[in-house]
Formats: C-alpha cells, sequence, structure tokens
C-alpha cells in the first residue's frame, strides 16, 4: 500500500470515530503499522502520531468524564496531522 494510500486509510478511520463507528485499537494498530507513510513524511512526524494514538488508547480505557485526554480532541488533533501529512506528501 502506498503512503498516500495509508494516509486515506488512516483519515477514513478517524472520520468514522468522529461519527461515533469505528475503534480506536483499530486505528492505532492500522496507523502503527503504515510504514510506507510513516517513512515518507519528515520523522518529527511519526513522533507527534505515535504521542497521539497513545493518548487515544489511553483515553479509551476511560469515560470521558475520568480521563485528562478529550477523546473528541484527540480525533481532532489526529485529523490537523493527517491534513499536514497530505501537505507533506504532495509538496
Amino acid at each position: 500500500m502506498s503512503a498516500t494510500q495509508q494516509l486515506d486509510a488512516i483519515s477514513a478511520r478517524i472520520a468514522a470515530l468522529s461519527g461515533g463507528s469505528g475503534s480506536v485499537s483499530t486505528l492505532s494498530t492500522e496507523a502503527r503499522a503504515s510504514t510506507e507513510l510513516l517513512g515518507a513524511l519528515p520523522p518529527r512526524y511519526g513522533e507527534v502520531l505515535l504521542n497521539l494514538l497513545d493518548r487515544l488508547e489511553s483515553s479509551a480505557l476511560f469515560s470521558e468524564e475520568s480521563c485528562s485526554f478529550s477523546q473528541k480532541d484527540l480525533l481532532d488533533n489526529l485529523q490537523v496531522w493527517a491534513d499536514k501529512a497530505r501537505g507533506q506528501l504532495v509538496s
């Protein structure tokens, strides 16, 4: 799968979670396995993605009220990451 295809798949998972379907574990597993994508981006993109995924996984373990990470905010941040990553891929 190409870097662009992997990014498209991650974006689709983010959109699904934002819409109330999908699973955090599926998104996380797929994103972590996106070696073509991560290899095509500057190293800091991988660091940021892994940090966001770690926090998203943590937020999935708790109810929204008891977790210091807002799942909605993390998904928004992941979408920003995906948008910036797409910009990197096309430049």
